[in-house]
């Protein structure tokens, strides 16, 4: 096996584990909007979720919680994916700003700094930057 297909099989895994991740807060309040399942059919797709992957996420008796690292530069690197994951398209809608406050706070940074976090990070996305530029600014 060829180092290639070790990284892309351990990059799947973190993909699907993010999936996982975004349809346990999508389904926090009980039910999944049809706005949210709609997101989460779009996120699947920017993942490349299989319909395999896809149906047993979201069977209802199995929640994946957001397992939040000690690190906070870990921290930062999940959110970073994500946000590379919602700029894929280059645009961010509402929902996708909603998702984003949720899975900040899921990984352990507070209302404010989430809401600082999000703000500096749609402004960096706008443009196209490195891990280690985007580490930079947001401790800055």
């Amino acid at each position: 096996m060829a180092i290639a297909d070790l990284y892309t099989s351990g990059e799947h895994r973190r993909n699907l584990a993010h999936f996982a991740s975004l349809a346990t807060l999508a389904a926090v309040d009980g039910e999944i909007s049809t706005e949210e399942k709609g997101m989460l059919d779009r996120f699947a797709t920017k993942l490349d979720i299989t319909e395999a992957e896809y149906k047993e996420v979201m069977k209802k008796e199995n929640k994946y919680p957001i397992v939040p690292p000690h690190d906070s530069e870990k921290r930062l690197e999940r959110l970073y994916d994500l946000f590379r994951i919602i700029f894929s398209d280059h645009l961010i809608d509402d929902e996708e700003m909603v998702l984003l406050k949720k899975y900040a706070i899921g990984l352990g940074f507070s209302g404010d700094k989430a809401d600082k976090i999000i703000e500096k990070s749609v402004a960096i996305f706008s443009g196209r930057i490195d891990f280690d530029d985007y580490i930079y600014l947001l401790k800055a």
